[in-house]
C-alpha cells in the first residue's frame, strides 16, 4: 500500500465493515425456518406445552405431501400420535418434560429425505430420538447413519425385511412387525393342517425374494419341502404352469396386488383353483384390489368372474392393525376405544392401517425416555436428559437398552422386540364370496395360532392335500369271481372224479377194457391237477403273505405242467399204442403192456421235471410288484390311486417260459401225428383219434387266446385270472369229455358195437395202403387181428345153423346108405368145376386155399379116387337113363362129400380130411387151431 500511495496512484477502497456474526445469524434464522419445513415446532395440530417445560424433542420423518401415494400413510397416522402425546401429557409420564415431535416431510425420495434429515440435525434442536421412516429406501439410507449420530430410530410402516439386519441398522426398531414376521406364522398354519409340501410363487422384486429367502430357512428343518420355486417379472403363466406340473397343490404367493390379478388369472387357466389347491399370499393389499386391477385383468382376457373363481378361498397373512382383544392398553383404553377415538379425530382425513403401529410408537419412545431418565437418575453422573447431543454416546446407548426393554400391551397387541423387530400378533384373512373374513390369527410372542371356529371354509369336504395323495393300492382278485370260479372248478373236479368212478368200476368190461382203463385214469390225474391249479393262481396278497405268494408262484407253475403233461401224455402214449399196432406192417407178433406205456408217460414227466428244476435252481421265481401309473379315486376323493400288482416273475423269464412252450409244443404236434396216423382204425374202442384232434385243437386255440389276452390284460388282475381260469376249466373239461362221454353213452346203449370191427370199410382203404406194398400175408395179418372179435358173434349164430345142416346130412347119409351100390363115379374134368364152386363160398379166405382143401381131401380119402373103381361102367351106353335109381346112387355118393367138405371147413364146422360131418362144431379144425399168422396178441385191450 505504501508503494501504491507513493505511486500517486489512487488504492482500493476498503473492505466494507463485517456485520457482527450474532446480528448475521438472526437475519438469516427466519429464511432458515422457511426453508425447513416442519422444523418450525411441535406436532401439526399438537397442543403446545406449558412455555415452563423444557421440551424433549422427537424427529419425524415421513411423507406429507398429496403429491406422494405413501403421503397418506404420514397424514393418515397424525390423528394417531396427536391421541398418544395428549394422552402421555394427560398422564405427566414425561415430568416435567414434554413430548415435542418435530415433523419432516421425506416425499419418499431420497434425496429430499436425506436433505430433511441433515436440516433436522444442523438447524432443528437435539433430537433424542427418530420416529418415522415409511419408504423402504428412505428408511434404509437414514437407518444405516444413525449409529454416527447416536439416535435410535423407531419406525411405524416401514415392513422392508432388509432392515431386520442388525449389524447394519444395529440403532433401528420398527414396531410394526416386518414382512418376515409372517414367515413363522405361515409355519404354523402349515402345520396346523399338516401341509409338508409347498411351493413358491415369488415376482422379481427384492422384497418378496427377501421373504422368500427367508421362508425357505424358516421351513428348513422342519420337515416341509418347498418343491419348487419359481419366479417371475412380467407373466406368471409359465411359472403357474410349472408348479402344476410339479404337482405343487400349496403355494405361498409373495407379489404385489396387480401382479395377483394376472397370477389368478393364470391359475384359472391352468385349474389351479378350487378344492384341491391353496393360495396363500400377502394380506396387506388394498380393500378390494381385485376391483382397481380388474381392467389390467381383462388385458389378459381374464373375465372378472373368472378371476373371483380363482381367488376364491385364497389366504391373505399379514400383521393384525388393532389387537382384538378386549383387554385396556398401556393407555387405560382398550383396542376398540381407540379406534373410535381415533375415527372422531382424523374427521376428514384418511385412515391409515399403520395407525395402531403409530400410537404405540408413542407409546414405545416415551416409555423409552422414561426409563432412559430413570437410569440417569440413579447413576452417579447427574447428567439431565435435555443434555444430550449427537456425540453423547454413553446417553445414546442409554435409550438403546431401554428400547430393548420394552413391553406392554398396546392396541395392536403385546409390544416386544427381538433384535429390533417386532413381536407382534399376525392375522389371517379368507376370500370368501367376494370379500375378506377373518379366520385366525398367530401370536408371535407366545408362538401360538389361534382359528375362530366355523369361520374357514374350504371349497371341498376338507382341506387340500399338500400333494396328490397317492394311495397305492394292491390290484386284488375280486373275492366274488373268485368264488364263483371255484365253484366252476370243484364242479369239474367232481366231473373228473365222477369219470375216474366209471373207469375203475367197469375196468373189466370189453370197451373199458380195450381203452386202457389205467392211462384213462392219468387222463383224470392229469385234469384234476390243472383243475387245482386254478385255486393256486387266484390266490393273491389279499389272501396270502408276500413269502406264500412267492411260494405259490412256484406251486402253481409245477402243479399246471406236470397236470398238462400227465394228461395229454397219457393220451398220447394210448394212440402211440394203436399206432404201433396198426401201423407196423412188418410185425408178426407184438405185446404193448401198461408198463410200456407208464414208462412213457414216466419219461415225459422226467423231462418237465428236468426243465422246471432247473428253472428253480438256476432262475427261481421271484414276487415282484408292478407299478402302473396313477388314477383318479373312483369315490370322488382328492386322491389318485397307483395301482401295484403281484406278478410271479425272474431274470430270464422269456427264455424259460420258451423252453416251456416248445417242450409242450412237441408235444401237441407228436399227438396230432398219431391222431393223423391212426385215423382209419376201424374198432371205436381203441382209436380216439377223432376226439384226441378235436382235444389238441380246442387246447390248442384256448390256449393261444388266453395267453394274447393274458397278457394284454396283465393289468388287470380280475380279468387276467378269469381268463386263465377259463381256459384251464374249458381245456380240461373238454378233454375229459371228449374221452369219456362217448365210452359212457356206448356203454349204457351198444357195449359190443364199438368192440366191433367196420370191416367192409376197413377192408376196403386197408387194402388201398397194402397195394403198395407184400399184399397177402400182411393184408391177413392186419385184417384177421381187427376181424377176430368181430366174427365171434355172427359165429355164434352160425354155429346153431351148421348143428341144423349136420343132422339133415346125416340124415341123408343114412337113407343112402340102404341102397345096394355105393360106388361113386366122376370124371376127372368135374375137378374144375369144384374148385368154382368152392370159390364162390362167402367165408372162403382165397382161391388157393379152397384148392388146397379139396387136395387134402382128397389125398386122405382113396376111396374116394374116382378114376380106376369101376372101369366097366364108365363104357357103358350113354343114352342110359339118368334118373334111374342106380344114376341118383351114384350123384348123391359124389356131391354130398363134397359139398360137404367144401361148405363147412369156410364156417369153421368140420374138417376137410374128415369123412363125415363133425358131430360138435367145436371141435372143427377152424376153432382148435389158429395158424400162427392170426395170432397177433394185444395185451390189455
Amino acid at each position: 500500500m505504501a508503494s501504491a500511495r507513493s505511486s500517486g496512484q489512487p488504492g482500493p477502497p476498503p473492505p466494507p465493515p463485517r456485520p457482527p456474526a450474532r446480528l448475521l445469524l438472526l437475519l438469516l434464522l427466519p429464511l432458515l425456518l422457511l426453508l425447513a419445513p416442519g422444523a418450525w415446532g411441535w406436532a401439526r395440530g399438537a397442543p403446545r406445552p406449558p412455555p415452563s417445560s423444557p421440551p424433549l424433542s422427537i424427529m419425524g420423518l415421513m411423507p406429507l405431501t398429496k403429491e406422494v401415494a405413501k403421503g397418506s400413510i404420514g397424514r393418515g397416522v397424525l390423528p394417531a400420535v396427536e391421541l398418544a402425546i395428549e394422552q402421555i401429557r394427560n398422564e405427566s409420564l414425561l415430568r416435567p418434560y414434554f413430548l415435542d415431535l418435530r415433523l419432516y416431510d421425506t416425499e419418499c425420495d431420497n434425496a429430499k429425505g436425506l436433505k430433511a434429515f441433515y436440516d433436522a440435525i444442523k438447524y432443528g434442536p437435539n433430537h433424542l430420538m427418530v420416529f418415522g421412516g415409511v419408504c423402504p429406501s428412505v428408511t434404509s439410507i437414514i437407518a444405516e447413519s444413525l449409529q454416527g449420530w447416536n439416535l435410535v430410530q423407531l419406525s411405524f410402516a416401514a415392513t422392508t425385511p432388509v432392515l431386520a439386519d442388525k449389524k447394519k441398522y444395529p440403532y433401528f426398531f420398527r414396531t410394526v412387525p416386518s414382512d418376515n414376521a409372517v414367515n413363522p406364522a405361515i409355519l404354523k398354519l402349515l402345520k396346523h393342517y399338516q401341509w409338508k409340501r409347498v411351493g413358491t410363487l415369488t415376482q422379481d422384486v427384492q422384497r418378496f425374494s427377501e421373504v422368500r429367502n427367508d421362508l425357505t430357512g424358516v421351513l428348513y428343518g422342519e420337515d416341509i419341502e418347498i418343491s419348487d420355486t419359481e419366479s417371475f417379472s412380467n407373466d406368471p403363466c409359465t411359472s403357474v404352469k410349472k408348479l402344476k406340473g410339479n404337482d405343487v397343490r400349496i403355494i405361498l404367493g409373495q407379489f404385489d396386488q396387480h401382479m395377483a390379478a394376472k397370477v389368478f388369472c393364470c391359475a384359472y387357466e391352468e385349474n389351479m383353483y378350487g378344492s384341491k389347491y391353496q393360495w396363500i399370499i400377502p394380506g396387506w393389499y388394498e380393500p378390494s384390489w381385485w376391483d382397481q386391477v380388474h381392467t389390467e385383468a381383462n388385458s389378459s382376457r381374464c373375465l372378472r368372474k373368472n378371476l373371483l373363481a380363482a381367488m376364491e378361498g385364497y389366504i391373505g397373512v399379514d400383521f393384525e392393525p388393532l389387537s382384538s382383544k378386549q383387554i385396556k392398553t398401556i393407555s387405560g383404553k382398550t383396542p376398540q376405544q381407540y379406534e373410535r377415538e381415533y375415527n372422531n379425530k382424523r374427521s376428514g382425513v384418511g385412515p391409515s392401517k399403520f395407525h395402531g403401529y403409530a400410537y404405540d410408537g408413542i407409546w414405545v419412545i416415551a416409555k423409552t425416555l422414561q426409563r432412559a431418565m430413570e437410569t440417569l437418575h440413579a447413576s452417579s453422573r447427574h447428567q439431565r436428559i435435555q443434555d444430550f447431543n449427537y456425540t453423547d454416546h454413553t446417553l445414546g446407548r442409554i435409550i438403546l437398552n431401554a428400547m430393548n426393554e420394552t413391553n406392554f400391551f398396546g392396541v395392536t397387541g403385546q409390544v416386544v422386540f427381538r433384535n429390533g423387530e417386532r413381536m407382534g400378533t399376525i392375522k389371517f384373512t379368507q376370500f370368501q364370496d367376494s370379500r375378506e373374513v377373518k379366520v385366525g390369527e398367530y401370536n408371535a410372542v407366545a408362538d401360538t395360532l389361534e382359528m375362530i371356529n366355523d369361520t374357514i371354509r374350504f371349497q371341498g369336504s376338507e382341506p387340500p392335500k399338500d400333494k396328490t395323495i397317492i394311495l397305492e393300492q394292491l390290484r386284488k382278485i375280486s373275492l366274488p369271481l373268485y368264488s364263483i370260479l371255484s365253484a366252476l372248478t370243484i364242479l369239474g373236479m367232481i366231473m373228473a372224479s365222477a369219470f375216474l368212478f366209471f373207469n375203475i368200476k367197469n375196468r373189466n368190461q370189453k370197451l373199458i377194457k380195450m381203452s386202457s382203463p389205467y392211462m384213462n385214469n392219468l387222463i383224470i390225474l392229469g385234469g384234476m391237477l390243472s383243475y387245482a391249479s386254478i385255486f393256486l393262481f387266484g390266490l393273491d396278497g389279499s389272501f396270502v403273505s408276500e413269502k406264500t405268494f412267492e411260494t405259490l408262484c412256484t406251486v402253481r407253475t409245477w402243479i399246471l405242467t406236470v397236470g398238462y403233461t400227465t394228461a395229454f401224455g397219457a393220451m398220447f402214449a394210448k394212440t402211440w399204442r394203436v399206432h404201433a399196432i396198426f401201423k407196423n406192417v412188418k410185425m408178426k407178433k407184438k405185446i404193448i403192456k401198461d408198463q410200456k406205456l407208464l414208462v412213457i408217460v414216466g419219461g415225459m414227466l422226467l423231462i418237465d421235471l428236468c426243465i422246471l428244476i432247473c428253472w428253480q435252481a438256476v432262475d427261481p421265481l421271484r414276487r415282484t410288484v408292478e407299478r402302473y401309473s396313477m388314477e383318479p379315486d373312483p369315490a370322488g376323493r382328492d386322491i389318485s390311486i397307483r395301482p401295484l400288482l403281484e406278478h410271479c416273475e425272474n431274470s430270464h423269464m422269456t427264455i424259460w417260459l420258451g423252453i416251456v412252450y416248445a417242450y409242450k409244443g412237441l408235444l401237441m404236434l407228436f399227438g396230432c401225428f398219431l391222431a393223423w396216423e391212426t385215423r382209419n382204425v376201424s374198432i371205436p374202442a381203441l382209436n380216439d383219434s377223432k376226439y384226441i384232434g378235436m382235444s389238441v385243437y380246442n387246447v390248442g386255440i384256448m390256449c393261444i387266446i388266453g395267453a394274447a389276452v393274458s397278457f394284454l390284460t396283465r393289468d388287470q388282475p380280475n380279468v387276467q385270472f378269469c381268463i386263465v381260469a377259463l381256459v384251464i376249466i374249458f381245456c380240461s373239461t373238454i378233454t375229459l369229455c371228449l374221452v369219456f362221454v362217448p365210452k359212457l353213452i356206448t356203454l349204457r346203449t351198444n357195449p359190443d358195437a364199438a368192440t366191433q370191427n367196420r370191416r367192409f370199410q376197413f377192408t376196403q382203404n386197408q387194402k388201398k395202403e397194402d397195394s403198395k406194398t407184400s399184399t397177402s400175408v400182411t393184408s391177413v395179418n392186419q385184417a384177421s387181428t381187427s376181424r377176430l372179435e368181430g366174427l365171434q358173434s355172427e359165429n355164434h349164430r352160425l354155429r346153431m345153423k351148421i348143428t341144423e345142416l349136420d343132422k339133415d346130412l346125416e340124415e341123408v347119409t343114412m337113407q343112402l346108405q340102404d341102397t345096394p351100390e355105393k360106388t361113386t363115379y366122376i370124371k376127372q374134368n368135374h375137378y374144375q368145376e369144384l374148385n368154382d364152386i368152392l370159390s364162390l363160398g362167402n367165408f372162403t379166405e382165397s382161391t388157393d386155399g379152397g384148392k388146397a382143401i379139396l387136395k387134402n381131401h382128397l389125398d386122405q380119402n382113396p376111396q374116394l379116387q374116382w378114376n380106376t373103381t369101376e372101369p366097366s361102367r364108365t363104357c357103358k351106353d350113354p343114352i342110359e337113363d339118368i334118373n334111374s335109381p342106380e344114376h341118383i346112387q351114384r350123384r348123391l355118393s359124389l356131391q354130398l362129400p363134397i359139398l360137404h367138405h367144401a361148405y363147412l371147413p369156410s364156417i369153421g364146422g368140420v374138417d376137410a380130411s374128415c369123412v363125415s360131418p363133425c358131430v360138435s362144431p367145436t371141435a372143427s379144425p377152424r376153432h382148435r387151431h389158429v395158424p400162427p399168422s392170426f395170432r397177433v396178441m394185444v395185451s390189455g385191450l
